[in-house]
């Protein structure tokens, strides 16, 4: 039997999502628009994983939005506010996960077709505000 322990699996997520956030940064400076994409998704979903994790076991889902938003009742006052933007975020980036995976294979665009630079730099700058609601949050909860 595997035992569930809240710190620790926010404290993964939370690692899980900045270690995705530098590779969006990295896909970012090479021009790798697709990849700077996707590794903004998978931070933004870590990011609300892990203040989720504080409470119960995170969804196997690319959008872990409703879920986030389902625990707002259970958060200390003043935490709200970057519960949501987090989900919100979240929800927004969720698409991109199979998108810049797959492209649009009904009409013929990969990946490498449908993303431009400053898309890519609007999906990192949403991680990094996704990630750093996440840390404030998981700071008053954890007490770090």
């Amino acid at each position: 039997m595997t035992f569930f322990d809240p710190a620790e699996e926010a404290s993964y997520r939370l690692r899980l999502a900045r270690e995705h956030l530098r590779r969006a940064e990295r896909s970012l400076g090479v021009g790798d628009w697709p990849m700077a994409v996707h590794f903004s998704q998978l931070a933004a979903e870590n990011a609300a994983k892990a203040l989720i994790a504080i409470f119960e076991v995170p969804a196997r889902t690319h959008d872990p939005s409703d879920q986030l938003l389902g625990l707002l009742d259970r958060l200390p006052v003043g935490l709200g506010e970057d519960a949501r933007e987090l989900a919100r975020i979240a929800h927004e980036l969720a698409p991109e996960h199979a998108r810049s995976t797959y492209g649009l294979p009904a009409e013929g665009l990969t990946p490498s077709d449908i993303y431009d630079r400053a898309y890519a730099e609007e999906c990192v700058r949403k991680a990094r505000r996704a990630l750093g609601a996440a840390e404030r949050a998981l700071s008053v909860l954890m007490g770090t």
